[in-house]
């Protein structure tokens, strides 16, 4: 082969194109140039608009795994703060529940007390407001024990009454607590009088059924369901005009010649919180006449008073 045909450029892996430093120059004043250009004319605005348009699929497409994992990460941290903001408002609400039973409570108490200060402004005898503290542990008896006792003034047999009625009778006094019989106890028996006819008789109490009873009632006596029985006062314990018991059932198909009358007392004595202690009546009463005194005539010619004139009418007449 003729040494002019032979190929004596080299091959391209040695080729060398500009030096480095020609081409950093050149780029960098590529560079210049086209920031000048793009703040001066705005050149790559263009470019840039439809290389955005171009990227925005793509973009969205790999934001939707970052996307889907915090919205994950919003669901669950919502669900635990649903459950902490249940568990406050039923909290909350439990609170709410106690404060508004115990408005109800307090309501009701107030209602009660106003009622004790109406009737204790209506009374004539002297009273003392005391709060039941529990039953008497004894279960064939209907006692209460109150607050007040012999150091307040309390004294056995004082009649105990709320709002509603005739509630019982002190029968055990300590110092500084009480016990009270109820009406509806086995034990208790209170003077009434029926308010439609005056007819009077006794009330005791019934504690199978928790009420109460008149006995010794004629079978044909003018007595009527829905009656109501009022203290006659009578005993000297319990103030006149107090309300005792309902006449609630009426049976005169008896064999005996008294009827059988029921009554539903006018407290429930389950139910009572606050009462109110009076004085006995007979410690208001007038004291009564010795039999010494008694044994004494009063009136008439023998009486001491009636001497003195007698002998007048002897000397006159001599």
């Amino acid at each position: 082969m003729p040494l002019g045909t032979l190929d004596r450029s080299p091959p391209p892996f040695f080729r060398q194109g500009p030096s480095a430093l020609s081409r950093l120059l050149f780029f960098a004043s590529l560079s210049v140039l086209l920031m000048a250009a793009d703040s001066r004319v705005g050149l790559t605005t263009p470019l840039r608009t439809a290389a955005a348009i171009l990227l925005n699929p793509i973009e969205r497409a790999l934001l939707v795994p970052v996307r889907g994992a915090g919205s994950v990460g919003d669901y669950l941290s919502g669900i635990a703060q649903a459950h902490q903001t249940t568990e406050r408002a039923r909290a909350e609400l439990t609170r709410q529940a106690e404060r508004s039973l115990q408005a109800d409570q307090l309501l009701q108490e107030n209602a009660r007390l106003r009622a004790l200060l109406e009737l204790r402004t209506r009374l004539s005898v002297r009273t003392r407001a005391a709060e039941v503290l529990y039953d008497a542990p004894d279960p064939y008896t209907r006692k209460i024990i109150i607050d007040r006792g012999s150091s307040q003034g309390v004294q056995h047999g004082s009649p105990v009454i709320n709002e509603l009625g005739v509630l019982g009778q002190v029968t055990r006094v300590y110092p500084m607590t009480a016990e009270v019989t109820l009406v509806i106890d086995e034990n208790a028996a209170i003077p009434v009088h029926n308010i439609r006819t005056g007819l009077r008789g006794v009330a005791f109490g019934d504690p199978s059924v928790d009420s109460m009873e008149l006995r010794f009632v004629a079978a044909n006596a003018d007595v009527q369901v829905g009656d109501i029985l009022q203290t006659s006062g009578l005993d000297g314990v319990y103030p006149p005009g107090m309300p005792v018991a309902k006449v609630s059932r009426l049976d005169r198909r008896t064999q005996s010649d008294f009827a059988k009358i029921a009554l539903t007392p006018a407290t429930k004595p389950d139910s009572v919180r606050h009462v109110l202690v009076l004085e006995p009546m007979g410690t208001q009463q007038p004291p009564k006449p010795t039999p010494a005194d008694a044994a004494l005539p009063v009136h008439g010619k023998d009486s001491p008073a009636a001497k003195p004139a007698a002998k007048a009418v002897r000397k006159d007449k001599e």
